[in-house]
């Protein structure tokens, strides 16, 4: 085992001042320690190489890709300079990879991914119908919408799903007329009616977590209906009590449909094999006309303050990674390469959570 890989258990970390304040340093610190790690707070404005060897580069810098991808001079300085460290020392473990950020920086593209995933379709799951506007030509973009299958209402979603509050900002619109106020670029994805219940699963590499929220009640296409301007974080929290939860008489008297676990861990097996993420997580609504499981959004490193012993779980993961960086095969006395990639082991652990309350317990379970 190469020497300086062994002794070095630093891991560095970089989020935002916003992220970091959420964080409980403490526990965090704890529990690196009873791995046999040091945190290290880098400063990613300062040239990396001057701030110690790093085991583990552990960062949220979505919102700085998102900058740079955008045209900020600055944030572009920033990643080129991260970018180039993590090119310069192969052997440091990223979580996670910036490439494999990206991909999630964009509702296009990963719509794109989870639309064209073969094994979707036979387990009753999919993504639901979208499209791109790139202009704000309303009689192209209701063309587009016809190419793509995309049905009223919709619900608008900024292409870019981070970097800004606008990213978050939803609109849902009822009827052509009603286009006119998507705001390019943007995606329109079909509305599912889902009786105002999102499932939110949280990953850690092949662990999960699941809490239930509330949502957007049902909508039907209406052209007297004008559009419905919201943010996610007003209706969709845990503690969130929008009218726009509130379902119709007609739609109370639907039986509550039942989410089918083995459906979301398919989800996470494609997920992890397509985007290859440590920390992510994804929001499924059940279709109330069919009980099939629809994937609405991804998220890189979402909060995890539900999820149960996250720091532990995060730790474990960080040392299955750091073991398998570490153990090289050696050909010929002078080849070296790294082991096969983590993201192709086994499922571990899962953890559901289907209430919408502290009250609710936490029921482990092994996934294969």
């Amino acid at each position: 085992m190469n020497d300086m890989v062994a002794s070095n258990r630093n891991i560095g970390i970089w989020m935002s001042d916003k992220k970091s304040q959420k964080l409980n340093w403490k526990e965090l610190i704890k529990t690196c320690n009873n791995h046999g790690y040091n945190l290290i707070k880098v400063d990613i404005e300062r040239p990396l190489e001057e701030q110690g060897e790093f085991a583990v580069f552990l960062h949220k810098l979505t919102d700085v890709i998102a900058a740079a991808d955008q045209g900020d001079t600055k944030a572009a300085g920033i990643i080129s300079s991260v970018e180039q460290y993590l090119s310069n020392h192969p052997n440091i473990v990223v979580v996670d990879p910036l490439d494999n950020v990206r991909i999630l920086l964009n509702r296009y593209c990963y719509y794109t991914i989870l639309q064209e995933e073969p094994s979707f379709k036979k387990q009753g799951i999919f993504t639901p119908t979208f499209a791109e506007f790139s202009t704000n030509n309303i009689e192209r973009n209701i063309e587009i919408m016809k190419q793509r299958g995309v049905t009223f209402p919709v619900i608008c979603k900024p292409t870019i799903a981070h970097g800004s509050k606008s990213a978050h900002e939803m609109v849902v619109i009822f009827n052509e007329r009603g286009l006119n106020v998507c705001k390019p670029p943007c995606v329109v994805q079909s509305f599912v009616n889902h009786n105002a219940v999102l499932h939110k699963v949280f990953l850690i590499g092949n662990r999960y977590h699941i809490c239930e929220r509330p949502s957007l009640k049902n909508f039907y296409a209406s052209e007297d209906s004008d559009p419905i301007f919201y943010s996610t974080g007003e209706v969709c929290k845990a503690d969130s009590q929008s009218t726009l939860s509130i379902l119709d008489p007609y739609d109370k008297a639907h039986l509550k449909l039942t989410l089918d676990e083995e459906k979301l861990k398919h989800i996470i097996r494609v997920l992890r094999k397509r985007i290859g993420l440590l920390l992510a997580g994804f929001d499924v609504v059940l279709d109330n006309a069919t009980g099939n499981h629809a994937v609405i959004d991804i998220n890189v490193y979402p909060s995890y303050d539900n999820f149960p012993n996250f720091f532990e779980h995060l730790l474990d993961n960080i040392d299955e990674m750091v073991s398998r960086k570490s153990v090289i095969e050696y050909t010929n006395g002078d080849c070296i390469r790294p082991r096969e990639d983590f993201i192709d082991t086994p499922m571990l652990n899962g953890f559901i959570n289907v209430g919408m309350g502290p009250s609710y317990g936490v029921t482990g379970m092994n996934v294969n």
